[in-house]
């Protein structure tokens, strides 16, 4: 493996010779304003383990945060940049070092698309691998990213039962389908609180409207507006946890032009109200930072000099 770290305020660009080697890049980033560029096609996993990244891929910006996971697939110009005192880890690789890596793992050809794009979500066992594996990187020490890549290739497996319900004679024929609606999927997903039309999102999947709908809820068991409302919901509810605004605000910016017909989804989607959920929310910070203080007040010098010596991941 190759390794790569990109510190607080600078530019690493990943350029032809990246796409030419049979090894794998690991790219750890820490700081705000890291930035990671790629100029040739790779394929990637990255992985946040503190704070937020902004991750440009596939068409569309999304940003990740410490529990998110995101497969992008093998293309040129993905962007990452470090948002806060953000650390995060980038597995990369072009279509010869991915192929040569996941041949190993498999016990049959490897398939095109090598991997497929998707977010999913990043376990603990997960980030301890990724977490070793950024130690190693910053120390230049040896590791493995196997455990990391059997993780990842476990979740991409689940995708499976979503590929066999996809129209198509063969599994190829279906894999491709899937892959097609996988991107407006993920266009979904970083895109929520805009208006999107239904026309223009099937046009990215290259169907006719009807299609597109039919296509979309055989693979996925529900329709495209279905998903989109949901993740609205989803985006309301990460803004009530970190966000001073309103809710009136909130539901605005999730993509909902009524607040009552917000407060009755969310309702039905999550079993609490929104301000209950804000409410408890804030009580449970107040208790964790009660307990820090605590903690604070009571630590010993060694116990201190011992968390100083400590990388402070998430």
């Amino acid at each position: 493996m190759l390794f790569q770290s990109i510190d607080d305020g600078a530019t690493f660009t990943l350029d032809q010779r990246a796409g030419e080697t049979d090894q794998l890049i690991v790219a750890v980033g820490g700081g705000r304003g890291c930035v990671l560029r790629t100029e040739v096609p790779l394929a990637g996993i990255w992985i946040p383990l503190r704070a937020r990244v902004q991750l440009s891929a596939g068409g569309s910006d999304a940003e990740l945060a410490t529990g998110d996971l995101r497969v992008s697939e093998c293309e040129a110009g993905v962007q990452a940049v470090g948002r806060g005192n953000a650390l995060w880890i980038a597995l990369l690789g072009g279509r010869r070092a991915w192929r040569g890596m996941l041949r190993e793992r498999l016990d049959m050809p490897v398939p095109e698309p090598l991997l497929l794009p998707a977010c999913h979500a990043a376990s603990r066992a997960l980030r301890r691998h990724a977490i070793a594996l950024a130690r190693a990187a910053r120390n230049r020490a040896d590791a493995s990213p196997i455990p990391l890549l059997e993780i990842v290739l476990a979740m991409q497996a689940r995708l499976g039962a979503a590929i066999e319900r996809c129209p198509g004679r063969t599994y190829a024929h279906r894999r491709q389908v899937f892959l097609r609606l996988q991107r407006v999927r993920n266009y979904l997903a970083a895109n929520c609180h805009l208006d999107l039309d239904n026309d223009a999102l099937a046009r990215m999947a290259s169907y006719s409207p009807w299609h597109f709908i039919r296509a979309f809820r055989a693979a996925y068991q529900e329709t495209p507006h279905a998903y989109l409302v949901d993740q609205r919901l989803l985006r309301a509810r990460r803004l009530l946890h970190a966000s001073p605004l309103a809710i009136s605000e909130i539901a605005v910016a999730s993509g909902f032009e009524s607040r009552c017909a917000f407060s009755r989804l969310f309702r039905e989607r999550f079993g609490i109200t929104a301000q209950a959920l804000r409410q408890q929310g804030a009580r449970t910070q107040i208790r964790e930072t009660v307990s820090r203080g605590h903690r604070a007040i009571f630590a010993t010098p060694a116990t201190i000099q011992e968390q100083l010596r400590q990388p402070q991941f998430s």
